[in-house]
């Protein structure tokens, strides 16, 4: 008589089987959002040929985004880390699908276009603060073991300059040539939001109500890693004479020590290491994140989207006058040229982060500077083809300012403050679409090449104070 073993002991186990990529489907929702930002920017030029809306009007509805937006990042971000993020984000994508449906009504009814607007900036708000965090932290343990690091701070950027490079060029294409234009240009959208809501649906709330993220206290539970997780550099931490290694918090502060030996973490930060202290010190106390947000990520933050938004509202109504007929397509590939770079750029931003903490900050304030120069000249000689460069340009500066501004926000904030600390970078990022207002209300007394001219000298500001305290934080 033959026996049949059932210990498992003798079979042969498959390859491990791959975390389910939950943070695959949750980042549908940010392509929704930059999605709703960006159709309207690319419809500004059939606004003025359809309803006759001037150009300080449209102008306006543009910035109007942000008076909605900043209130949905406040509101959003904390809600999401109190209350769970499905909730927050499902919600948000209800309230940009209403604000969508205005905008459409909104083609009949032009005074339906604000509060269409504002409701888009507080749904947008929204997703913002609560998917950033929700897709960070399922790409990080326990929900994903197997990304690189670095991975989880750059996708949320990276979903959302898919939403933004695509919208536009979709939205400008059924603008032209389908009837009923101002409508049928939203709908899209629309469709959008019903899949990424069926996409996100099976996806696994990461924070507890009321407590620290499910994922940060599972993950610190058991131990995860060896030591601080590094969310978006290549590197440690700078090291000067020792090496760096963290022996504790104190007060939301991190105490870092110097060793002869390789780093160490007594506890995951979450966060950068920052730099011991040079000389015989013992122990140091790292500047809270706090301080480092204001100082190292708040004075980048304004230019992510200054860049973008002078490429996308201000550009292409100052050079299209030879493209009669065209303009709204013309608006359209500007509006797919300036995200588009920016997602170009991500492997360059991952190479510069591994280099030195502030190098993608400063290339990306470069490459803005360089943008405004370029976007200046081809005002002065109406030149689409040169405004199509500097948007370019200015997209690759966006790009490499938002990995970033994401990156330092994964890296600096405590378990438990992901989404408001990352609603708080986005808010300061969102000032910047008031740039083409500004733009229309300063060409009374200067030409707007002057003007973009002018925005050099705070670019480049920008960037020689993050050089220095860049600088005097790993020398």
């Amino acid at each position: 008589m033959t026996t049949t073993a059932t210990s498992g002991a003798g079979l042969r186990s498959g390859p491990p089987a791959l975390p389910p990529r939950h943070w695959l489907r949750t980042g549908w929702v940010m392509t929704a959002s930059g999605w709703s930002a960006n159709q309207f920017s690319a419809l500004l030029g059939a606004y003025h040929s359809g309803p006759g809306l001037t150009e300080a009007t449209t102008t306006a509805l543009f910035g109007v985004y942000v008076l909605g937006l900043i209130p949905g990042l406040f509101l959003g971000g904390p809600l999401a880390d109190r209350r769970g993020r499905r909730p927050v984000v499902f919600s948000a994508l209800a309230v940009s699908a209403l604000a969508t449906a205005l905008l459409m009504a909104g083609a009949t009814v032009t005074g339906l276009l604000w509060p269409g607007r504002f409701l888009t900036g507080i749904g947008a708000g929204a997703l913002l603060g609560a998917g950033s965090a929700w897709i960070k932290e399922l790409s990080s343990p326990p929900y994903d073991t197997v990304s690189a690091a670095g991975a989880a701070a750059r996708r949320s950027g990276l979903f959302l300059s898919a939403g933004f490079a695509t919208g536009g060029p979709a939205a400008a294409l059924i603008a032209q040539w389908a009837p009923a234009p101002l409508i049928t240009a939203y709908l899209p959208h629309l469709v959008l939001s019903a899949a990424a809501a069926l996409a996100a649906a099976r996806t696994p709330e990461t924070a507890r109500a009321g407590g620290p993220l499910a994922a940060t206290a599972t993950a610190t539970a058991a131990g995860c890693g060896a030591g601080a997780m590094q969310a978006g550099s290549a590197t440690a931490g700078p090291r000067t004479g020792g090496r760096a290694a963290v022996v504790g918090t104190t007060g939301g502060r991190v105490a870092v020590g110097t060793t002869a030996g390789p780093a160490t973490a007594a506890a995951p930060t979450g966060g950068h290491v920052p730099a011991a202290a040079t000389g015989n010190a013992s122990e140091t106390v790292a500047p809270a994140p706090g301080t480092a947000f204001r100082r190292l990520v708040a004075p980048v933050a304004p230019w992510v989207f200054v860049a973008p938004s002078i490429a996308l509202a201000t550009l292409p109504g100052l050079v299209d006058a030879g493209l009669t007929g065209w303009q709204t397509v013309y608006a359209g590939l500007v509006t797919a040229v300036t995200p588009g770079t920016g997602l170009l750029v991500a492997p360059l931003a991952r190479r510069l982060a591994a280099r030195h903490r502030v190098a993608t900050a400063v290339a990306g304030l470069a490459a803005v500077i360089l943008g405004l120069l370029l976007a200046a000249f081809a005002v002065a000689g109406i030149r689409p083809d040169v405004a199509l460069l500097a948007a370019a340009v200015l997209g690759a500066g966006y790009g490499l300012c938002v990995a970033y501004g994401l990156t330092e926000v994964a890296a600096l904030a405590p378990p438990g403050r992901l989404a408001r600390l990352t609603a708080r970078f986005w808010a300061l990022c969102y000032l910047g679409f008031c740039t083409p207002y500004a733009i229309t209300l300063l060409t009374g007394w200067f030409s707007p090449a002057t003007i973009l001219l002018a925005a050099v000298v705070p670019a480049a500001a920008t960037l020689a104070l993050i050089a220095r305290r860049g600088t005097r934080r790993t020398g």
